[in-house]
């Protein structure tokens, strides 16, 4: 079976526990609150623990959960939990670069090369450049499988073995360029790595002189005045969230709880903790050109084909998914997932609409007699929740969700 790392795969053991909790929601809601509120029941309903989410509209907002944050406890999951938002941490890194950008501390074209040679030595150094890091046009594949090898078995081994295991970005880039290329550098279509993210922090840490967690905390995270998104400074997350249950597409059964995890693994890339408000002010800041500039902006909606590490094909700008929704508009955001946790956040391209929405059971599908990993109403709930988050009921063309519903990327 090859592993995929994208947000799908199943857990039916896991429902009988979880059916039962409601919805909880805060005023002032906009319509179709109630579709909302719907929606976010089947999603639980289907066999997700717990799912919570928050969307906006024209200066409205509704906050939703539904299930539990604890199997066993029972405890109940709430709209304003802190949680592992995965990749949507990309996007503070890339604002975090484009900011040095507009600075003229670093060139979007310039080689990585002439900022890290020792990290990035020789020709790749000279043709892989800033801007393909940031639009995963680099050829540079993922560490991943090579930094949880088990996956390659498949075992979850691995995923214990580094629980509160000390990466350091270094050692995690290098395996990704010991590895076979996933491409040529700047390529029409690029392929999603994580490497590049680590390399751009190293690129933040080398121009500013600050480590690039404090950079973006400093620069992006508090210009943006979120009050509950940071970097973890242990393996614990502090305040109030959910347990986070890792599936591994069957192989963990029951799922097993990875909210303890050492984030160093993933670091510039993944390690961020935030919220669902929090999630829709730094999008709809960034977006409104109060986080970078218009200019900057810009820069980060010139979209290519990524090929994501689930195999579909994504618009990727730099650190920016565009998401077009037939008969409802074209959104921007992120989604991601660590272990046990998934995340989406979009924003629609006027700024009126946004969703955030949050997971704790991650990659609960079995996989099929060939090894391909087999459908679950799970993934049916999902979509409808986000078809409705985005659109509101009727909002969307009849059956056709967005051309990519992003399936959670680490």
């Amino acid at each position: 079976m090859k592993i995929r790392l994208m947000m799908c795969a199943s857990v039916t053991a896991l429902t009988a526990l979880c059916v039962g909790a409601g919805t909880v929601t805060a005023a002032p809601a906009p319509p179709g609150a109630a579709a909302l509120r719907s929606a976010l029941d089947d999603v639980h309903r289907a066999g997700m623990p717990g799912v919570f989410a928050e969307v906006r509209d024209a200066g409205r907002t509704w906050r939703g959960a539904s299930g539990v944050a604890d199997v066993t406890t029972g405890r109940p999951v709430t709209p304003g939990m802190r949680h592992r938002v995965g990749s949507i941490t990309k996007t503070f890194t890339a604002a975090a670069v484009m900011q040095q950008v507009e600075q003229g501390r670093i060139r979007l074209d310039a080689p990585i090369g002439d900022y890290l040679p020792q990290l990035v030595p020789g020709e790749r150094g000279r043709k892989i450049t800033v801007r393909m890091l940031l639009n995963n046009s680099s050829g540079i594949p993922d560490y991943i499988p090579y930094a949880f090898p088990s996956l390659q078995t498949p075992s979850p081994e691995s995923l214990e073995d580094n629980r509160f295991r000390r990466f350091r970005p270094a050692e995690l880039i290098e395996l990704g360029l010991g590895a076979p290329p996933a491409g040529e550098p700047g390529g029409p279509t690029g392929v999603y790595s994580n490497t590049n993210w680590l390399i751009l922090g190293q690129l933040l840490e080398q121009v500013t002189g600050t480590p690039a967690e404090e950079y973006i905390t400093r620069n992006v995270i508090e210009r943006a005045g979120l009050r509950h998104t940071g970097f973890p400074s242990g393996p614990r997350i502090e305040g109030p969230h959910s347990r986070m249950y890792e599936a591994l597409f069957g192989l963990l059964d029951p799922p097993r709880d990875f909210s303890v995890y050492d984030m160093s693994w993933t670091g510039t890339g993944a390690a961020l903790v935030s919220t669902m408000d929090d999630l829709n002010r730094f999008y709809g800041k960034l977006l409104d050109g109060r986080i970078v500039s218009r200019s900057s902006l810009a820069e980060m909606q010139r979209t290519i084909p990524v090929i994501a590490l689930d195999g579909t094909t994504i618009q990727y700008g730099l650190g920016l998914h565009k998401v077009d929704v037939p008969g409802c508009g074209t959104f921007w955001g992120h989604d991601g997932t660590v272990w046990g946790a998934g995340t989406i956040s979009l924003t629609r391209d006027d700024g009126k609409r946004q969703m955030s929405v949050a997971v704790n059971l991650q990659r609960w599908h079995a996989p099929d007699s060939s090894g391909q990993p087999q459908h679950h109403p799970l993934d049916d709930a999902l979509k409808a929740l986000q078809r409705e988050a985005m659109c509101g009921s009727g909002g969307a063309e009849a059956g056709r969700p967005a051309s990519r519903v992003p399936a959670f990327l680490p």
